[in-house]
């Protein structure tokens, strides 16, 4: 997801990204996964965008606050 919003402004994640391994929890999940098949069949819920959309939507509105673009 994070190399998502870093494309999005132009940019690749591993340049500006910095990872400190010691400052990871002990539980720490290294991959989460998700179906939401089960809560559309529970709820009927469908997601409207994607999940690529949303992050470009979460993106442009921080951008939008800061002033511009990246």
């Amino acid at each position: 997801m994070c190399a998502l919003a870093f494309s999005h402004v132009g940019l690749l994640m591993d340049d500006h990204l910095i990872i400190d391994e010691k400052l990871y929890r002990p539980a720490e999940v290294e991959v989460l996964l998700g179906n939401p098949a089960k809560a559309e069949a529970a709820f009927g819920w469908k997601a409207e965008i994607s999940l690529e959309t949303m992050i470009q939507e979460m993106v442009e509105a921080d951008l939008k606050r800061l002033g511009g673009r990246a």
